[in-house]
């Protein structure tokens, strides 16, 4: 017999809300963590450019295909995604600490809530 069931109705519904913040801080973690591979790749391509100089040939993949192209314009592009994803890397960072907080706080009143049910 589960003891779920006999929690009432406000705390299984916040035990819910628990699992949903869960379950999306661990979707933005896994987002956020991403991005910062994608940007460390970046900044690996982007020294090996600087290290060349500008007759160097530059090949880009696109799809299936290797495109020669210039060097200027693959650096401008490298720089404007590392641009991007620092953005978007900070803004995933402030909902994942907002989503940690939200979640710390639920946890705090449930456990609160809890072991008033738990003392009576």
């Amino acid at each position: 017999m589960s003891s779920t069931p006999q929690l009432p109705p406000q705390i299984q519904e916040q035990l819910a809300r628990l699992q949903q913040l869960q379950q999306t801080l661990e979707v933005v973690t896994a987002q956020k963590q991403q991005l910062e591979i994608e940007l460390t790749e970046g900044n690996k391509a982007l020294g090996e450019l600087e290290k060349t100089d500008e007759k160097t040939v530059i090949y880009k993949s696109i799809g299936g295909l290797m495109l020669k192209t210039k060097r200027k314009k693959v650096i401008a592009e490298l720089a404007e995604r590392k641009e991007l994803l620092n953005t978007r890397i900070t803004v995933l960072g402030r909902q994942e600490k907002r989503t940690r907080g939200h979640l710390n706080e639920l946890q705090q009143r449930l456990k609160e809530k809890l072991e008033s049910i738990r003392g009576k």
